[in-house]
């Protein structure tokens, strides 16, 4: 079996991944009602950490998405919810159904599930690395603004002191004639022989 195939029939129903019973007997390869009566014979093996029945709400929840999978009844709905295994009821089943499809099944059911728990836990490593590079960048981030910031207040002391130096110059190119004070000619004066 492919684990792909198995996986997208694991479903997060109260904080837990879990495998609905229609899906598990699909894969064993058995009716639900005799998976089902198997279990009830052997309820002591199946705590409520291994397996539980899903409430009306949850059901409806999951009706949309897997419509097709549930049997109704003649009345136009299901007569019991579905029983919702975790990974341990999975493995629990095993003791209970001991066909070779079932073992099988359960080999790889056990493999999916092992498969998802290494996916989720190397997503959160990269998220977790993702979440240390977000946060490096926004101190990089504060650093060019105030790096901005500072040469644009520098920039504004340089501006106001090019200013200041123009108008210096400005000031020493504008002649202030002064008043009443004879000019002298400019040029050569060529003396007069006596």
């Amino acid at each position: 079996m492919e684990i792909q195939i198995i996986q997208n029939k694991i479903y997060e129903i109260r904080g837990q991944r879990v495998m609905l019973d229609s899906d598990l007997a699909e894969l064993y390869q058995v009716e639900t009602k005799a998976l089902k009566q198997a279990v009830r014979r052997n309820i002591e093996r199946f705590p409520e950490d291994f397996m539980f029945e899903i409430s009306n709400e949850e059901f409806n929840s999951l009706k949309d998405s897997l419509r097709s999978q549930f049997v109704t009844s003649n009345r136009g709905g299901i007569r019991y919810m579905p029983f919702a295994f975790t990974e341990m009821g999975v493995a629990m089943l095993s003791s209970v159904l001991r066909s070779e499809t079932a073992i099988q099944a359960n080999i790889a059911i056990m493999r999916a599930f092992v498969a998802m728990r290494n996916y989720f836990a190397q997503t959160a490593v990269v998220s977790a690395e993702l979440a240390e590079m977000r946060s490096r960048l926004l101190l990089v981030e504060r650093d060019c603004r105030e790096n901005l910031e500072a040469m644009n207040d520098l920039s504004e002391d340089v501006r106001n002191e090019f200013d200041t130096v123009f108008e210096a110059i400005g000031a020493l190119s504008v002649k202030i004639p002064k008043a009443n004070v004879p000019r002298q000619p400019i040029g050569f004066k060529i003396r007069e022989k006596e």
